[in-house]
């Protein structure tokens, strides 16, 4: 955005006309020439040129300076017409920012989109696993690698905020495909209000060569002419201060020809130096809103508040809802897709299970790192937390913090809503906003179900580290276990092939107020004051009793466990263990499922003879109380435990059958 009076005031209202969503810093025009123009199907409003005048003074009429022309009214791109729009993106903030411009794109869209995403490692980290999960239909995503084309734009000295990403769309004609012949680039930090093929019609306006036209920008030699102007600007300016407008506005003004003007209600920039409602008289005018401000929402604007309930809008919209297809636009799945529906389609809606096989099929967006978070350093023995959780146990996430110092991974299963509720929650934290090493993984709710073991798999799958401590989100390890956990790995020479999970005792509880134990003589001080037990020693000893307590309490070094059935303790295993079976879904067997895969795997169970981790209470999961009040939600979890010993027997064979025999007989849950 350009200062009023900066001499490159010109060049600055002609940036947007070269990029999209780039440029005007003051806006003019007729607006009663709109009025004038009939609206109709398949048709937009007339453009509002804008007006510029010498001195920024947008309120006087100068000679030679004429108010805006109405443009002729262009028919909308055919229904099926591929739309093509780039944008660069970097990072864990700005990640967030296009999907929102995302989700706003495709409520209003009627054709098939094409996206060509600019991005640094994060952001691809993110971005490809969002989508490869949301499974939009007629969304296909494209990814270039920014690093790439850092050595092209780094020469250029540059003061704003972007850094080297502000200065990539310089050189989009040399990245995009050389048969990519339009597209639309758009800032991160935009919501549309309409249609995008309203601004894919507007290239019915554009003649000579425009960026936007790739194909005849690339025919004049765009590279060179880009970086002689620059290397020109830089010997009068020591740097750059808004990236790569600087550029965009000498550019156009040595070359005039590039431009065709862009009607501003494309453009409604919300920043101080703007005057916004000069390009509107009426909602119903704005096409999108541009928020580039440093101040973003809390930018001041006659109508800002009318802006940020629709950005607000989008932010918070269920991007489930925006999985629907195109009516009349028939797009192929992708593989799948296609087998996902499929298996969706054998289901009979009859079954009384139909819920758990619906619940288990069911693919859930997922957003990687929705917060920015540092990389552990790479350390032999070092250990993540994993653990999933929803939003009523959201406040144990500091107390958490508190007790394990090390890395965390955490799955958070959320409503679109509720994710920007958590994202105000660790701001508003001085415990949660000072960790950089806790990685928060939203997994957007979809379904009845609880989908326990999708969420640890997700989180499970993010952990950098060597080793995972598995355990849930309502636990407090001691104070020490995270060092403890790694001089034990060290000890036991973990690294050298030999296959172990490290048994970590779990206590309960029943006090919401307590004094932590910092070390095993307080917790046996507690245990045998009655004021801790052994966990759920009432509803389901066989859970945890062949951890064998009695012998943890005298033992000075790890001993071995053998498996038994029903056996669930939380459990330290290297990173690429077996994931957890996604077929269990809500409340049972979730966990005591993966240590059977565990001891399959042959695994020795090793018991750490100065680890422990205790249960806080809270009130049960909507999913507890269902299975303890519903006859068929226990049926359904013996139907999913019958097929889980199939597969298991299917999977090893002889080795299966000591399971399939202590599994014979129902059992109680988890």
């Amino acid at each position: 955005m350009l200062p009023r009076g900066r001499p490159r005031a010109l060049g600055a209202a002609a940036l947007l006309l070269l990029l999209i969503l780039i440029g005007f810093f003051l806006f003019g025009g007729d607006l009663a020439c709109e009025r004038r123009e009939q609206r109709g199907p398949g048709s937009f409003p007339c453009a509002l040129t804008p007006r510029v005048l010498p001195d920024g003074d947008p309120s006087v009429d100068h000679p030679g300076h004429s108010r805006s022309d109405c443009v002729p009214l262009r028919p909308l791109p055919h229904k099926c017409e591929l739309l093509h729009v780039a944008i660069v993106c970097a990072g864990h903030n700005t990640s967030r920012d296009v999907i929102t411009l995302v989700k706003s794109m495709l409520f209003y869209r009627k054709n098939p989109l094409h996206l060509h995403l600019v991005t640094d490692a994060v952001a691809r980290s993110i971005l490809e696993t969002l989508f490869h999960t949301w499974m939009v239909p007629a969304v296909r995503v494209s990814f270039y690698d920014a690093d790439e084309l850092k050595p092209q734009v780094s020469w250029i000295p540059n003061k704003h905020y972007s850094g080297l990403y502000g200065l990539m769309k310089l050189v989009l004609p040399g990245v995009l495909p050389p048969d990519l012949v339009r597209v639309i680039v758009l800032d991160t930090d935009v919501t549309f209000a309409s249609d995008i093929a309203e601004l894919w019609a507007l290239f019915a306006h554009f003649s000579g060569v425009i960026l936007l036209q790739l194909d005849r920008l690339r025919q004049t030699g765009w590279e060179q002419m880009w970086k002689l102007t620059a290397a020109q600007e830089l010997l009068t300016l020591p740097a750059t201060s808004l990236a790569d407008q600087d550029i965009f506005n000498a550019v156009i003004k040595g070359h005039p020809g590039l431009v065709q003007p862009l009607p501003c209600v494309w453009n409604v920039q919300l920043s101080d130096h703007t005057l916004a409602e000069r390009c509107y008289l009426e909602a119903a005018d704005l096409k999108v809103i541009h928020w580039n401000s440093p101040k973003k929402l809390r930018v001041k604007n006659k109508h800002v508040e009318f802006f940020r309930n629709l950005y607000l809008t989008f932010l918070e919209y269920d991007g489930n809802l925006l999985r629907r297809g195109l009516f009349g636009c028939p797009s192929p799945p992708s593989p799948e897709a296609e087998q996902l529906q499929r298996a969706l389609a054998q289901l009979n809606e009859e079954d009384a299970c139909f819920e758990f096989r619906q619940q288990q099929l069911t693919v859930h967006r997922v957003h990687v790192t929705f917060l920015p978070h540092e990389p552990p350093p790479s350390r032999p023995h070092d250990v993540t937390l994993v653990a999933h959780l929803s939003m009523d146990r959201l406040q144990m996430l500091e107390a958490l913090c508190r007790h394990w110092p090390g890395p965390m991974s955490l799955a958070l299963y959320l409503t679109d809503a509720e994710a920007q509720q958590f994202l105000r929650f660790v701001e508003a934290s001085v415990v949660l906003s000072a960790r950089s090493d806790v990685a928060y993984h939203v997994v957007y709710r979809e379904g009845p179900l609880y989908p326990i073991n999708q969420l640890r798999n997700v989180a499970l799958a993010q952990a950098l580290t060597p080793y995972v401590f598995l355990s849930d989100v309502d636990f407090l390890p001691s104070y020490s276990l995270y060092d403890y956990l790694r001089a034990s790995i060290g000890q036991l020479e973990l690294g050298r092939g030999r296959k172990a999970a490290l048994v970590v005792p779990a206590f309960e509880t029943l006090h919401y107020h307590f004094t932590f134990p910092s070390s095993k003589a307080e917790l046996l001080a507690l245990l045998d004051a009655g004021s801790l037990s052994t966990f759920r020693y009432h509803e389901w000893p066989r859970g945890y009793a062949p951890t064998d307590y009695a012998r943890w309490r005298e033992a000075q070094a790890p001993y071995r466990v053998q498996w038994e059935a029903d056996y669930e303790p939380y459990v330290v295993v290297p990173r690429d263990c077996p994931r957890y079976d996604p077929r269990f879904v809500g409340f049972g067997w979730n966990k005591v499922a993966h240590i059977v895969e565990l001891d399959a795997q042959e695994y020795e169970l090793l018991v750490l003879p100065e680890a422990f981790t205790i249960h806080l209470p809270h009130t049960p999961s909507l999913d507890i109380s269902r299975f303890h009040s519903n006859p068929t939600y226990s049926e359904c979890l013996q139907a999913l435990k019958d097929e889980f010993h199939q597969d298991l027997s299917r999977h090893y064979g002889a080795a299966a059958l000591k399971y399939l025999t202590a599994l014979q007989q129902p059992r109680g849950p988890t």
